[in-house]
């Protein structure tokens, strides 16, 4: 954190909850539950895939609220392809306009092709807490 900057990477949360896109929903509920996170990252398939994000905001308006079953609903199915990636030496005064202007809440966090963490708005915004002059 030189010179009063605070970096993505500084905010990110690890370790990062995985799973299949293949695996149902309830078994993703089941995965959130057992780490208390709300989101889980799903796997690449290969080297040519992305990651994708499952959220419990995806799982509320694309599975619960019409009216589908958790155990006959693939994960691929409601989450969210590709998962917003930012680049851990970001400034979090820059990811904050992003993720807002994106109307995003959270994005997996890299320092290369693989995610090394994930981190949302509420952590970036309260890591600015400490400075008076965020703008510029």
């Amino acid at each position: 954190m030189a010179s009063g900057i605070i970096r993505v990477a500084d905010v990110k949360r690890t370790p990062l909850h995985m799973v299949s896109g293949l695996a149902n929903v309830k078994s993703a509920i089941e995965e959130m539950k057992r780490h208390n996170v709300s989101s889980l990252v799903i796997e690449r398939r290969d080297d040519d895939d992305e990651f994708g994000l499952v959220t419990v905001h995806d799982i509320a308006t694309k599975l619960i609220a019409k009216n589908r079953s958790a155990e006959r609903t693939s994960v691929y199915e409601i989450m969210t392809k590709p998962a917003l990636m930012l680049n851990g030496d970001m400034n979090v005064k820059y990811a904050i306009r992003f993720l807002s202007r994106l109307g995003f809440t959270r994005a997996l966090v890299t320092g290369g092709d693989d995610p090394l963490g994930l981190v949302t708005l509420r952590d970036l915004v309260l890591s600015t807490a400490d400075f008076e002059e965020i703008s510029d």
